[in-house]
C-alpha cells in the first residue's frame, strides 16, 4: 500500500531584478521512501510543461540546518523563515524560496508515513533495479 503526501506551497522564484510568486507542490510517496519531489506548474516552465525535480528527502531535511547538495540540486536555509533551492538544468538555473515552516510541516508528515529508520526497509530494490535497467 502506498501513501503519498502533496503540499502546495506559495514559493518565489528569485530572478534579477525581481522575484515573482508561484505555487509549487512538495510531494512524497512511501513507495520511494528516500525521495521527495518539488513540482512546478506548467505556467512557470519555459516549455509550458509541468516540471518535477526529485532529490533525497534527507537533503530537504538537512537544508533546514545548513547548506547541502551538489551538482544540479543545492539547498540551504535563508534566515529562519526560508529554504532556498538552487536547481541547475541545461536551460539555466532557477533559484526558489520556500517558506521553511511549510517545509518542516511537509517533512514531519512524510516522517510520520515512513520514519528515517524505516526508509531502507521499505525500498523495493528488485523493482528499482528492473526500472533502471529498462530505462524508466
Amino acid at each position: 500500500m502506498s501513501t503519498a503526501i502533496d503540499l502546495t506551497v506559495q514559493a518565489r522564484v528569485v530572478a534579477r531584478p525581481a522575484a515573482f510568486p508561484i505555487f509549487a507542490t512538495l510531494h512524497y510517496d512511501s513507495r520511494d521512501p528516500l525521495a521527495v519531489q518539488v513540482v512546478f506548474p506548467a505556467e512557470v516552465a519555459l516549455d509550458g510543461v509541468e516540471v518535477a525535480w526529485t532529490f533525497a528527502r534527507s537533503l530537504l531535511d538537512e537544508a533546514q540546518r545548513g547548506p547541502v547538495g551538489h551538482g544540479d540540486v543545492r539547498l540551504w536555509p535563508h534566515g529562519p523563515d526560508r529554504t532556498m533551492l538552487e536547481l541547475q538544468a541545461t536551460e539555466g538555473l532557477a533559484l526558489v524560496e520556500i517558506p521553511s515552516r511549510e517545509v518542516r510541516t511537509f517533512l514531519a508528515e512524510s516522517y510520520r508515513l515512513v520514519s528515517e529508520a524505516d526508509e531502507h526497509r521499505r525500498l523495493d530494490v528488485e523493482q528499482s533495479l528492473a526500472l533502471l535497467l529498462r530505462g524508466v
